[in-house]
C-alpha cells in the first residue's frame, strides 16, 4: 500500500516572496508564540477496519494478551485482550513529522515488559527527514523521543522484513538497529543515544542493508540483504562486538534476500524464511531454512508446492509456538495466482499443513474484503505472522488490508477494531436524508458510509470495482446524483442515483481514462458531467465534458489540462477551475462547454493548491495556497481577496452555520500561528480556533476537511495513512 509522496517545504523563491509580504495579524502573533485559542474536541476514527499494509505484529512473550502492531504509513498500534481492540500509539506526531507515521520496526523487552521501542521513519528518499526512535516505559501511553542521524524506509521495499530492531536479552539496556543504508547502529543506554557498530556488510545507498535481528539464547543473528545470493547474507555474534558469517548457510537464488526468523528455545532451531527479492512485491521464488544452533546443522524445509501446481511465490512471515516444541508458521508472499497461505508443521518442517485450504473466513465485520467477489481471499502481502505464547491456536497474520485472526485454526475473521489506516483522498458529507459520509481512499476507492461506528455494509464500491479513487462529486441540487472515477480494471467511471448506495458504470469513457483517471465534478443538478485527466506520473490531458450520463463525451479544449473541476452548489451553469501552472482560475457559464480566465496573479506551480466551493451560494469561491495563504472570491472567480487570519492553507472545508450564524462554518487544515493544525471558524475566516490537539495530529493530514451539513461543529478529516478522523465540539 499506497501514498502518494508528499513534499511539505516551501521552495526558495516561494518563501522569499511570502517573507517580503507585510506580517499579518496571525503571523504576528507567530513571531510572539501566541498560540491560537483552542476549543474542546473529541476524536474518534470512522470505522473501516484496517485498509492497509500490516508489516509487523508482535505478542508480548511475558504478558498474556498484549501484542503491538505496526504499518507501512499509518503508525503504530497496542493491543490488549481485555479491551479486544487496537489502541493507536503514534496519533501524537503532528505535520512536521509526517515522515514518522511509517514504523519500520518494533522492539519489545521481555524482561521488563511495559518497555517498549519504535523506529519510525516511512521513506529513506533525499527528499525525507531522518529516522527516530520512540522508547516507552508505560506501554506506548507516553514517549521520549531520539532523532537519528540516518533515514529509515518503512514504506518501502522490504517493509514486511524484520524485525530489524532489537533488545539485547544479555542486557535491557543495549539495543541494536539494522538499518538500509548505514549499516549496523547500537545503543546502550535504552535507546538514548545511537553509534555506529562494527558489522561485515558495505552499505550501499540503494540496498536493504539489514532486513532482521533475532537472539537465539544469548547468540545474536544478523540477515544482510546486499548480496547476489553466492556470499554470505547471517551473521551471528555471541559478544556483541564480533559479527561472524553462520557456518554452512544456504546460498543460491531462492535464498538471496532473508526476510523474517524465528527461534525456538525448546529445540534450539533458528526458522528463518527467505525470498529472491525483499518485497511485497517482486518476489518468485523463496525458501524455509532451519538452523540447529547447537550442531550448527542447516536443513531445507521448505513446504513442497501441491502436485501441479506452477505460480511463483517468495516467503515471508514465520512464528515458533512457544507452547509446543517443533511447532511453526510460515507464510507465502506474492503468490496472486493460487493466493497466498499459511504453512503450520508440528514436526519442526518435515510435514506441512496449508491452513488456507480449510480456513473459513468471516469478514462480516468488514465487508470491503471481499473486494466486489463473492468470497473473501485468505489474503495477500502477508509478511507478519504471530503466534500467541499462551494460546496455541491463536494466530495472527497481515496482509496488505487487514489482520486476520484465529483461535481454532479453522475460522478466521479480522483482528482489526481500533486499527485503521486508510489514505483518504475525497470526503462529502451529504445533506439529511442520505448517507452520513462519503469516502474515496487510496486502494479501496469509494465507500458508503451509513453509520460511523461499523465498516460500510455495502463494502467498496463496486459495477465497476476500482482501487484508488481519483475523484467523487455530488450534484448539490439533487444529492441522489453521485459521480466518482478511480483507478480500475473494467472501467474507472461510474455514477449513483441513490446517493451512492449502489453504482453504474458510465456506458462510454474517453480513452484517457484507462490510464489517467483523474477529478470529476457533477454540476448543481446532475446534467452535466466534466471529468480531468492526469497520469499517475503527473502527465496532464484534456479534460472531457458529457451532457448525458456518461454515454458520449466531448474534449473542453479551454479548460486548464490536469485542474480539478469545481461545480457551483447554486448555478447548475457554472463551473470553475483553477490552472496551477499560470496561478489563474478559469470559469465557465455555459455549463462547461467554455471556460474564459478570471482572476490571475494568483500563486502557482502547485498541483495540490486546492480550489472549493462554498454551500449554497453561487459564485463564492476558497482558493488554499499552502504556505501561500488563503484566497477568496464572491464574484465566481473574477477577483480575489487574501485572509488576513491565517498564512497557510492546505485544504478547507464547510459544515452547518453555528447558531445564529449566517454563513456555513468553516474548516482548514493550516497555519493561523506556530504551528500547523486544524481549525474552524464561525464568521468566515475573521477569527479561528483550533480544534485538534497535541494528541490528535496524525502526521500529514492536507489532502482534504470537511463538515457536517447537519451537525453544528462536526468535522471529517482525512489522513494520509489514519483513515477518517472526526471531531464533534465537547458540549
Amino acid at each position: 500500500m499506497h501514498p502518494t509522496r508528499r513534499t511539505l517545504l516551501a521552495g526558495t523563491a516561494a518563501a522569499a516572496a511570502l517573507s517580503a509580504l507585510p506580517l499579518t495579524e496571525a503571523q504576528a502573533r507567530a513571531q510572539e508564540g501566541t498560540p491560537t485559542p483552542a476549543t474542546p474536541y473529541r476524536w474518534r476514527t470512522a470505522v473501516i477496519g484496517g485498509t492497509g499494509f500490516v508489516t509487523g505484529v508482535l505478542f508480548h512473550p511475558s504478558v498474556r494478551g498484549l501484542a503491538y502492531a505496526r504499518t507501512d504509513i499509518g503508525g503504530a498500534y497496542r493491543w490488549e485482550d481485555a479491551e479486544a481492540r487496537w489502541t493507536p500509539l503514534t496519533d501524537h506526531l503532528g505535520w512536521d513529522d509526517w515522515n514518522l507515521l511509517g514504523v519500520e520496526a518494533i522492539a519489545l523487552d521481555p524482561a521488563h515488559p511495559n518497555r517498549v521501542y519504535l523506529a519510525l521513519g516511512t521513506y529513506a528518499q533525499p527528499w525525507a527527514g531522518n529516522g527516530a526512535i520512540l522508547r516507552s516505559k508505560d506501554r506506548g501511553t507516553t514517549w521520549t523521543r531520539t532523532d537519528l542521524p540516518v533515514k529509515l524506509g518503512a514504506n518501502e521495499d522490504g517493509r514486511g522484513a524484520g524485525e530489524r530492531l532489537l533488545v539485547d536479552p544479555r542486557n535491557s539496556d543495549t539495543l541494536w538497529l539494522g538499518t538500509r543504508h548505514d549499516g549496523l547502529l547500537k545503543s546502550t543506554d535504552r535507546g538514548a543515544t545511537w553509534h555506529p557498530a562494527p558489522f561485515p556488510g558495505t552499505p550501499t545507498a540503494t540496498g536493504q542493508g539489514i532486513t532482521f535481528l533475532v537472539a537465539a539464547g544469548r547468540t545474536l543473528y544478523a540477515a544482510w540483504a546486499d548480496t547476489d545470493g553466492t556470499t554470505p547474507n547471517l551473521f551471528r555474534t555471541t559478544d556483541g562486538t564480533h559479527w561472524t558469517p553462520v557456518p554452512d548457510q544456504p546460498t543460491g537464488t531462492t535464498t538471496k534476500v532473508p526476510i523474517r526468523a524465528a527461534y525456538d528455545r525448546h529445540t534450539r532451531a533458528l526458522y528463518v524464511t527467505y525470498a529472491n527479492a525483499p518485497g511485497p512485491n517482486g518476489q518468485s521464488d523463496g525458501a524455509v531454512h532451519k538452523l540447529a544452533t547447537l550442531t550448527g546443522r542447516w536443513t531445507d524445509i521448505t513446504p513442497a508446492k501441491p502436485d501441479g501446481a506452477t505460480d511463483t511465490f517468495g516467503y515471508g512471515g514465520v512464528a515458533v509456538d512457544a507452547r509446543r516444541p517443533g511447532t511453526a508458521v510460515v507464510s507465502t508472499n506474492n503468490r496472486w495466482s493460487a493466493v497466498d497461505t499459511l504453512y503450520r508443521t508440528t514436526d519442526g518442517g518435515h510435514t506441512w499443513t496449508s491452513l488456507k485450504d480449510t480456513a473459513v473466513l468471516d469478514v462480516s465485520e468488514t465487508p470491503f474484503l471481499k473486494w466486489g467477489e463473492e468470497k473473501p481471499k485468505f489474503g495477500w502481502w502477508i509478511q507478519a505472522v504471530a503466534i500467541d505464547p499462551y494460546d496455541s491456536r491463536h494466530i495472527v497474520y497481515g496482509t496488505g488490508a487487514t489482520l486476520y485472526g484465529t483461535r481454532d485454526l479453522t475460522h478466521w475473521a479480522p483482528q482489526i477494531r481500533g486499527l485503521e489506516e486508510t489514505s483518504v483522498r475525497q470526503l462529502i458529507s451529504p445533506p439529511a436524508g442520505q448517507a452520513h459520509l462519503l469516502s474515496g481512499s487510496g486502494d479501496i476507492g469509494v465507500m458508503y458510509h451509513e453509520r460511523l461506528t461499523a465498516s460500510p455494509s455495502r463494502g467498496m464500491a463496486t459495477n465497476p470495482v476500482s482501487g484508488t479513487a481519483t475523484g467523487l462529486s455530488q450534484a448539490a441540487l439533487r444529492p441522489a446524483y453521485v459521480v466518482r472515477s478511480g483507478w480500475g480494471d473494467h472501467g474507472n467511471g461510474a455514477h449513483s442515483t441513490d446517493g451512492g448506495r449502489s453504482w453504474t458504470p458510465f456506458a462510454a469513457q474517453p480513452s484517457l481514462a484507462k490510464d489517467a483517471p483523474g477529478p470529476i465534478a457533477a454540476n448543481a443538478d446532475g446534467s452535466v458531467l466534466l471529468w480531468s485527466f492526469v497520469h499517475w506520473d503527473g502527465t496532464k490531458y484534456p479534460a472531457h465534458r458529457s451532457t448525458d450520463n456518461g454515454a458520449t463525451w466531448t474534449e473542453i479544449p479551454s479548460f486548464p489540462k490536469g485542474a480539478a473541476p469545481v461545480a457551483d452548489p447554486a448555478d447548475p451553469t457554472r463551473f470553475y477551475a483553477f490552472d496551477s501552472d499560470t496561478g489563474t482560475v478559469r470559469a465557465s457559464t455555459d455549463s462547461g462547454l467554455t471556460f474564459t480566465p478570471g482572476a490571475t496573479g494568483l500563486p502557482s506551480g502547485d498541483t495540490q493548491f486546492e480550489l472549493v466551493a462554498a454551500p449554497g451560494r453561487s459564485g463564492d469561491l476558497w482558493l488554499s495556497t499552502k504556505w501561500n495563504g488563503l484566497f477568496r472570491s464572491t464574484d465566481g472567480g473574477a477577483t480575489f481577496t487574501k485572509t488576513a487570519s491565517c498564512w497557510a492553507a492546505y485544504t478547507v472545508g464547510f459544515g452547518k452555520a453555528a447558531p445564529g450564524a449566517a454563513y456555513p462554518a468553516v474548516y482548514l487544515v493550516g497555519s493561523v500561528d506556530t504551528g500547523t493544525a486544524v481549525f474552524r471558524s464561525d464568521d468566515e475566516a475573521g477569527t479561528w480556533v483550533r480544534i485538534n490537539d497535541d494528541r490528535h495530529q496524525w502526521g500529514w493530514t492536507g489532502e482534504t476537511v470537511t463538515g457536517d451539513p447537519r451537525v453544528y461543529g462536526r468535522v471529517y478529516l482525512a489522513t494520509n495513512g489514519r483513515g477518517i478522523q472526526y471531531g464533534d465540539p465537547v458540549r
